[in-house]
């Protein structure tokens, strides 16, 4: 009997302190599969509401429905970040009973992660935009949407700090512009293989003042004109600059010049590029730039380890691509 006594006090008291302990770090798959360990384990998980503050259905199947389920439920009443990332089932018809049975609970949302859902069209980014209006992380990689879906976001979420539009190959020049013109505030722009916006739209990725990360691999039509209006935006940080063929060393100095704070640079495949804007890039960023790819850049000379420690002390890295 008093070892049943025993027992049971370990499940209502020690269990519980010690998951309350441990359960922020655990993910939240983990975290949805204790809470049918016991009741006791049930309420104290429940009781935390911090750790309802995400949902994760990456690469689930019946993701659509997954949703709507947790979302319904009052333990994610206040979810601020959802991540579908490769959830293929999901489609705008999910979204749109969010947006019409599931409004309240999307108050909060801040982040959301529509990574290659494929299915989704811009019917669905309207039924967001609609019902999610504190949105300040955005990412729709690899989707079928229009300038439409664009020109939602630049209306609704003019406070986005993150947006990632990675191979959104049907992206024009006027939807990015307007991204760029109302959404100032834009810390991270990601266009990873999107090659058909003009330099004229490159030029003006110089009105936002405070980003610190840009992926511009493949801008086939960026020149060392656009990239030198790009080096207005001072906080800079992070710089993909891979393919992206027409720039020389005029554009790379402008740079180096122009964000003294960098400290991730890519010029893979470059060949318009020599010794002389690492020179500048020496000048500039040798006591910051920790990640440096000139893989490819035939012009340069000086590319061997040894070389560019010379002129960057502090590099760790030498190669983002494979």
């Amino acid at each position: 009997m008093e070892g049943e006594e025993q027992t049971s006090l370990w499940n209502k008291e020690t269990v519980p302190k010690v998951m309350k302990i441990v359960s922020t770090r655990l993910p939240q798959r983990d975290l949805i599969s204790l809470l049918l360990v016991s009741p006791w384990l049930h309420r104290t998980l429940l009781s935390s509401p911090s750790l309802w503050l995400a949902i994760d259905l990456r690469e689930m199947n019946n993701a659509g429905d997954r949703l709507i389920a947790a979302v319904s439920l009052p333990r994610y009443q206040h979810v601020k970040q959802i991540s579908l990332e490769f959830a293929r089932d999901i489609d705008d018809g999910h979204l749109e009973i969010l947006k019409n049975k599931c409004l309240d609970s999307l108050q909060g949302l801040e982040s959301l992660n529509l990574n290659g859902c494929q299915k989704i069209s811009d019917k669905g980014i309207e039924a967001i935009t609609s019902c999610c209006h504190k949105l300040k992380v955005f990412s729709i990689y690899w989707n079928n949407l229009s300038e439409r879906s664009l020109q939602l976001v630049a209306d609704h979420y003019q406070e986005l700090e993150s947006l990632n539009l990675t191979r959104c190959v049907k992206m024009t020049d006027s939807g990015l512009q307007q991204i760029l013109i109302r959404c100032s505030f834009l810390r991270s722009l990601n266009l990873y293989a999107l090659s058909s916006f003009t330099d004229e739209t490159y030029k003006k990725i110089s009105v936002l003042a405070h980003l610190r990360f840009l992926d511009l691999c493949g801008a086939q039509n960026l020149s060392d004109e656009g990239l030198s209006c790009i080096a207005k935006c001072k906080n800079l940080v992070s710089l993909n600059l891979t393919w992206c063929v027409r720039v020389t060393d005029v554009g790379v100095i402008a740079i180096a010049e122009g964000c003294t704070s960098l400290e991730f640079l890519s010029l893979f495949g470059i060949v318009g590029v020599t010794d002389k804007c690492l020179e500048a890039l020496s000048k500039f960023c040798s006591n910051t730039i920790t990640t440096l790819d000139v893989n490819g850049c035939i012009g340069i000379k000086r590319r061997s380890r040894d070389d560019l420690l010379q002129l960057f002390p502090y590099l760790s890295c030498f190669k983002v691509h494979s």
